[in-house]
């Protein structure tokens, strides 16, 4: 997390110099302050709601009794976690998956004395390449869904992708770990809680949160105030709980400083380069700009910067969408889910080396897209 720290402090001192300097102008920055605070609020909240619940022991607890459920079989374990994660991203969000579901998964494979890493790794992708059957499952989405039309519309373009795009790092994972995928495991006993009466509370505000979070509300409302809610009841119950680490805030200035960089360079000029270069692309070419761009800013700047060069077309749009939201499986930066779900590996004590994770996705994000774009093609 230092790096992380110092990449966005350096990213976020860039952004500001070109604001004072007049290169990025005052009202594009606040309209993108305006596009970007409820996502990183969101974020924050979730993070919160997440450190506390797992300090109160709430994921040891549904990990015991999702590997107990799948009555010792590893392969179907490992098919549960597949599906919940493109549950809770389709309807709650990428940054959820990454956020809430990783500390379950990891403990789901703890439990069961099961190796984390086809359980972690099949969670971050599929948090990635599930994002696009919705407009809730990504900010992106969201962003790109008035260009669209309503709901209808936006599910009509999208489902065909959507499907190839979770098929593909599935099936990549499964063949990697394979070996590590087959045979049985035995479940011990679940642990009590140390405070069970924290664990209840943290239950509800859990279970609250996620159907608050497919009310139609902002989705940053409810976290914030399921965060409020549980830092109040782990003071009355485990105040030594509550300290300042419970805010990520390296991912908070990496993200900051991305966005205002990236807008910094569009103002400069890199809008109309890209509008021109866009222009004459067709799906493929805006997809494959749009990978790119993921990985070497982020998805969400990268989204912002290629949007005006495709919104004039849906067709266009969700082949970028494809791109910026299924492509970002090469650097750990590309999308901010992934640098949350590492967050919780680090917190947990599972190993996924970047060096590995980066190889993968080599080969997993052009497969994917073009999976996607493929998909795309055959549907419209």
């Amino acid at each position: 997390m230092t790096r992380t720290l110092a990449v966005g402090s350096v990213l976020l001192a860039a952004g500001l110099l070109a604001l004072l300097a007049g290169v990025l102008p005052v009202p594009a920055a606040l309209a993108l302050a305006a596009r970007v605070w409820p996502v990183l609020t969101f974020v924050v909240a979730m993070t919160v709601v997440t450190e506390l619940a797992a300090a109160a022991g709430l994921f040891r607890a549904v990990g015991a009794a999702v590997a107990r459920r799948a009555h010792g079989r590893t392969a179907q374990l490992w098919g549960g976690v597949v599906v919940l994660a493109v549950l809770c991203t389709v309807f709650l969000s990428l940054d959820t998956t990454a956020v809430l579901l990783t500390p379950v998964v990891l403990a789901v494979a703890v439990h069961a004395r099961l190796d984390p890493r086809p359980f972690a790794l099949v969670t971050v992708w599929v948090a990635n390449t599930g994002s696009m059957l919705l407009p809730v499952s990504n900010l992106t989405n969201l962003l790109a869904a008035h260009h669209v039309g309503g709901v209808r519309e936006f599910v009509a373009l999208t489902w065909a992708p959507a499907l190839a795009c979770v098929a593909v790092p599935v099936v990549v994972v499964a063949l990697v770990h394979r070996r590590r995928l087959r045979g049985t495991y035995e479940v011990d006993p679940p642990e009590p809680a140390d405070v069970p009466v924290l664990l209840r509370r943290c239950a509800w505000v859990v279970g609250a949160l996620l159907v608050a979070l497919v009310s139609g509300a902002p989705v940053w409302v409810p976290a914030v105030v399921a965060a409020l809610v549980l830092l109040v009841v782990t003071a009355q119950r485990r105040s030594g709980t509550l300290t300042p680490a419970l805010v990520p805030w390296p991912l908070l200035v990496l993200a900051s400083g991305l966005f205002l960089a990236a807008e910094a360079v569009q103002e400069a000029g890199l809008r109309a380069v890209l509008e021109q270069g866009l222009a004459g692309g067709g799906p493929w070419a805006v997809a494959a700009t749009g990978l790119l761009a993921a990985n070497a800013l982020n998805n969400l700047p990268a989204y912002l910067l290629l949007e005006p060069g495709a919104a004039h077309d849906p067709r266009l749009l969700v082949a970028l969408l494809v791109g910026v939201n299924a492509g970002p499986l090469i650097t750990p930066w590309a999308s901010l889910a992934t640098l949350l779900w590492h967050r919780a590996l680090v917190r947990s004590g599972v190993d996924v080396p970047w060096g590995r994770y980066v190889v993968l996705g080599l080969v997993v994000a052009p497969l994917t897209v073009a999976a996607g774009v493929g998909a795309l093609a055959l549907t419209t």
